[in-house]
């Protein structure tokens, strides 16, 4: 990497550097509005993505390789003097490179994610998210930090799924045809963008169908007998890759279903939710139906693709999740959670701490005055409000992530 020269003057207090985030002109504009508060801003690009998502000052590409990187981010935080590290997600490999570099400087890291409630919020915390968050898994102290802080308020934020998916398409385009100036460059996904597009396009195609057959499952279920949930995660999330004990989800799905085999009760069932996001490329209908079969529970577990998950929770006796957002949402409907990965939510008081085996008879209902504490925290450390994927949601989450970022 040649740095060139710092583009602003000297004698700002605080110099932001960006590494690699995703397919939003929000990191760009924050980005403009450090520098319209007087602070340095550089931004590394490893591909022509990255690239085509920066305008806030000129990029700095990085075309080394994956083990030359942490020497090389080491030598350019000591040059631009950076004192904060901006990145979105934790777990790519590049940023997990990066932390400690920033923390051999004594730098600031501030990673950007989703939020873990939605909607009308984006992720935003200091070194670390999920395990590696800096949040208390200690009732007490939840209890202690949200003494004084606000009620949590939900509403929705302006969100497009048009410019999303034209937006990733961009960000795909450019990096391939900029292919040959990162030779080195690997992304974090699992599979190529070309084939998940595709996924995405038969998942439209079947939609309709599968909603209508959804809803009508979902009605029967929520008046038949009692029913358990199982929400799936993302096969290429970083929640399940790197912070639960699991190569992907299929081993999750054949750990719950064998325990319910074995100790649910012989009248419940099992509802188990697609993800809303999932790109199609893995047929989660035959996975579920084959380890349904192999556990001998066929007739007692139904898959819903395209089920409305707050109608499914209403009538569910609990949720089991790796570690999902969704079992947050839950807990806050007031339902019982088994975590079986590593969640920022599993404590105490808000999920079930015995087994899984024991979840289905023992489970109880969480606290929601700790729920409501843990909320307040939330809001007040780790979330701001506003949203990628939208213009108006952009400059809100701009505005209301600027106090956080340039605190002491």
């Amino acid at each position: 990497m040649a740095p060139t020269p710092a583009d602003a003057p000297p004698g700002m207090n605080r110099s932001f550097l960006v590494l690699q985030t995703i397919a939003t002109p929000f990191f760009s504009r924050l980005g403009v509005a450090l520098l319209e508060r007087g602070h340095r801003v550089s931004k590394v690009a490893f591909c022509g993505g990255d690239l085509a998502f920066w305008q806030a000052t000129p990029s700095l590409a990085y075309r080394g390789t994956a083990e030359e990187w942490p020497a090389a981010l080491a030598r350019l935080m000591a040059e631009r003097e950076v004192t904060d590290l901006i990145l979105f997600g934790d777990q790519r490999p590049l940023h997990k490179a990066a932390l400690p570099v920033a923390e051999a400087r004594g730098a600031r890291v501030h990673v950007f994610e989703e939020a873990y409630l939605r909607p009308g919020w984006i992720g935003l915390e200091r070194s670390g998210t999920n395990s590696a968050s800096p949040l208390p898994r200690d009732p007490a102290e939840i209890r202690a930090r949200a003494a004084g802080l606000p009620p949590v308020e939900f509403r929705d934020v302006p969100a497009s799924f048009l410019l999303r998916a034209s937006w990733d398409v961009a960000y795909s385009f450019w990096s391939g045809w900029m292919a040959r100036s990162f030779p080195h460059y690997r992304s974090h996904r699992l599979w190529s963008p070309w084939r998940e597009y595709a996924g995405w396009a038969l998942r439209g195609l079947k939609r309709p169908l599968r909603r209508r057959a959804s809803v009508a499952l979902t009605r029967a279920l929520r008046a038949g007998p009692p029913y358990w949930l199982l929400p799936l995660q993302l096969e290429g999330d970083f929640q399940l890759r790197a912070h639960s004990p699991y190569r992907g989800m299929r081993e999750a799905i054949a750990e719950v279903f064998a325990s319910f085999a074995r100790h649910a009760r012989p009248e419940e069932r099992l509802a188990v939710k697609g993800h809303p996001l999932d790109n199609g490329v893995i047929g989660w209908g035959r996975v579920v139906a084959e380890e349904a079969a192999r556990h001998g529970i066929a007739g007692r577990v139904f898959y819903l693709p395209e089920a409305v998950y707050g109608r499914l929770l209403e009538a569910a006796q609990g949720v089991v999740t790796v570690n999902s957002t969704a079992g947050l949402h839950a807990v806050g409907a007031g339902k019982p959670v088994k975590t079986l990965g590593e969640a920022v939510y599993d404590m105490p008081g808000l999920t079930f701490q015995g087994s899984l085996d024991a979840f289905w008879r023992a489970a109880g209902p969480p606290d929601l005055a700790l729920f409501d504490a843990f909320r307040r925290v939330l809001a007040a450390e780790a979330m701001v409000r506003g949203g990628y994927f939208h213009p108006a949601a952009i400059e809100e989450a701009v505005r209301n992530a600027l106090p956080r970022l340039l605190a002491p």
